[in-house]
């Protein structure tokens, strides 16, 4: 099965479809504003302006459930990422992604993969190829500019 199904409501209140990312690559994780790993939004925004125009999406899902690091409302967490790092590329409004009130998208990776490719903290990515399949995943500690991430997607577009 294929993520493009899925749905997420964007930081700024609108419908944010994956379907909407057919044909692209996407690479998705987790954030969180006061995070020891929050630098990584340096990093991925870097990713998004080196491989957007190849066709990469970057989507940041902030997310609440790992140490309460991320407790403000989605104005706040946009606010924040936009002034402190720069980031514009696509972000959804709060999730949860873990659990059984996880986003569905997060509940058909566990379905896909296991319960071992829940997310374990915040910054977790999870890299979809152009027709919506898992193709491969990283947690936390690996940066958005590893040459393992860049490789993956330099081999998707």
């Amino acid at each position: 099965m294929s993520a493009h199904p899925y749905s997420f409501t964007s930081i700024d209140h609108k419908p944010l479809s994956l379907q909407d990312f057919q044909g692209h690559p996407v690479l998705i994780v987790n954030t969180a504003s006061e995070c020891g790993y929050t630098p990584q939004y340096a990093g991925l925004q870097k990713l998004w302006q080196r491989y957007r125009d190849r066709g990469l999406i970057v989507l940041g899902v902030p997310s609440n459930d790992f140490g309460q690091q991320e407790p403000a409302a989605e104005e706040t967490i946009q606010a924040f990422c936009t002034a402190r790092f720069g980031v514009d590329f696509p972000m959804t409004a709060k999730q949860r992604v873990i659990g059984q009130d996880a986003h569905p998208f997060y509940r058909w990776i566990v379905e896909q993969v296991g319960e071992d490719a829940a997310p374990r903290w915040n910054f977790h990515k999870y890299l979809i190829d152009a027709d919506g399949h898992l193709v491969d995943m990283w947690p936390s500690k690996v940066e958005p500019l590893a040459r393992e991430i860049t490789d993956a997607i330099d081999g998707l577009l």
